[in-house]
């Protein structure tokens, strides 16, 4: 009679960490999430630490939480840990006023961002284990080609003679198009 319970967001060789209210712009926050994607974690905290922007102290907190929980809650390696997903959202946005002129006002935002940064454990061979999703979208793209070329290789021989034909057809209208102008301004003088 109780309700279900959530999903697994994350892999088994996956950590997230999220930040909900930090206080900076969408665009802004993704030109630091921008750097961090696909690096190895501690080559992006790093990279955070010495980041000129005010923002990236903040992204490094997340990121360092993401790695505690992969090593904390999922017991993953934290030296094979890279960064697999950074992705920024809008939350909140305060509404300010500003004297103006003539006794008017300008509307003021002030944009709240989201972070999201998941983790993920590279294989045993060094390679980043590619995703599960994106893995099963591939396959039917393969066989959904394989088809095509069958049914594609038949038709192939045709279509390339006909084309032939129309550039033929075509090539002859245009000479045949300049020869009446100069006619008819013949015929005018």
């Amino acid at each position: 009679m109780g309700q279900d319970a959530n999903t697994k967001r994350v892999g088994a060789n996956e950590a997230m960490a999220m930040a909900k209210h930090l206080r900076t712009s969408a665009q802004k926050l993704n030109l630091v999430a921008q750097t961090i994607r696909g690096k190895d974690a501690g080559k992006a905290l790093i990279d955070l630490e010495f980041n000129n922007r005010r923002i990236s102290q903040e992204v490094r907190k997340v990121l360092a939480s993401a790695v505690a929980n992969a090593e904390n809650n999922h017991g993953l390696d934290v030296d094979r840990l890279y960064v697999a997903e950074a992705y920024v959202g809008k939350t909140i946005t305060m509404k300010r006023f500003r004297p103006r002129a003539k006794g008017r006002a300008a509307r003021i935002l002030k944009p709240f961002s989201r972070l999201t940064v998941i983790v993920r454990e590279r294989d045993s061979d060094g390679a980043k284990a590619a995703p599960k999703k994106a893995a099963a979208k591939k396959a039917p793209a393969r066989k959904a080609s394989a088809k095509t070329e069958a049914k594609a290789d038949a038709p192939k021989t045709e279509t390339k003679k006909a084309p032939a034909k129309k550039a033929a057809a075509k090539k002859t209208t245009t000479k045949k198009a300049p020869a009446k102008k100069t006619a008819a301004k013949k015929e005018d003088k």
